[in-house]
């Protein structure tokens, strides 16, 4: 447990305030899905016509108003932690996301790797923005290494960017269908699926290469499960995903890659519980 320079310090993210900030990512981001699916209603009713949440589940009229209602929750949140913690500025960040997540809905969305980049770095702030509010508590914390947490943090981060960026141009590959009837210009439309598969597949040689790289790291500390769990739910899946890829060809068997993608992105994610045991 981490030494206090001064009694009175705590960690900013423990307790209610670590949930109140995963509360504010997860509210920003169903707004997000919300309002996407709004703009994307056309679209969707080719490509998924029995997975439509506005019109099944929300009525269209209304979906604005949960949009807002869920972007200005997650906002006012972060202000709220701005003001009753020493985080600062995530009330500004919170609303920064949901208005590049509104400009990705209308627009963004529709141009060539724009669209996969932006979601790519909001999905690696969600991580980074735990570290950036404990930022201010770090050099009055004495018992942690600054550099290695930092390291730990980005290592993540630069994981969830690269997995999402591979999902991204999978759900593009899904999605062409609809896509390409209503003028998006993804990667597999513009440049085609063959080149999209190529793109797809250096990124997930490179993840499994930087994940393997990780992992004979830490052979050194001995950490037998954390290697075993890596290789069997993040290794794994992303060589069989490799491989399917190539044999892919339909709506189907792309939304199948897909939710694997997701799995692997869950399992990554959850691997830092083995900090805790380990540290």
């Amino acid at each position: 447990m981490p030494v206090f320079a001064d009694s009175n310090i705590r960690p900013n993210v423990s307790g209610w305030n670590f949930v109140l900030i995963c509360l504010s990512s997860v509210l920003i981001a169903a707004a997000g899905y919300i309002i996407n699916d709004y703009f994307d209603l056309n679209i969707d009713r080719i490509n998924k016509p029995e997975r439509l949440i506005v019109q099944n589940i929300i009525k269209r009229r209304w979906t604005i108003v949960w949009h807002f209602f869920l972007s200005m929750a997650g906002i006012a949140i972060g202000f709220f932690l701005d003001f009753t913690t020493r985080a600062t500025f995530l009330g500004f960040s919170n609303l920064i996301c949901a208005c590049l997540l509104f400009i990705y809905s209308i627009s963004l969305k529709k141009k060539l790797l724009a669209g996969n980049v932006l979601i790519s770095l909001l999905t690696a702030w969600v991580v980074l923005v735990i570290t950036w509010c404990e930022f201010i508590s770090f050099p009055r914390i004495r018992g942690i290494d600054i550099a290695k947490l930092s390291r730990y943090t980005f290592l993540y981060a630069g994981f969830a960017f690269i997995i999402s960026i591979i999902r991204e141009v999978i759900k593009d590959m899904e999605d062409m269908p609809g896509d390409s009837k209503y003028g998006c210009r993804t990667m597999p439309i513009v440049w085609g699926v063959n080149a999209a598969k190529v793109y797809t597949a250096v990124w997930i040689i490179i993840l499994v290469a930087l994940v393997a790289i990780v992992q004979v790291y830490i052979l050194q500390f001995r950490w037998w499960w954390t290697v075993t769990y890596s290789f069997l739910f993040i290794i794994a899946p992303l060589i069989y995903t490799l491989v399917q890829l190539r044999k892919s060809n339909t709506p189907e068997a792309y939304h199948r890659l897909s939710n694997l993608t997701k799995m692997v992105m869950f399992s990554g994610i959850l691997s830092m519980v083995f900090f805790y045991f380990y540290l």
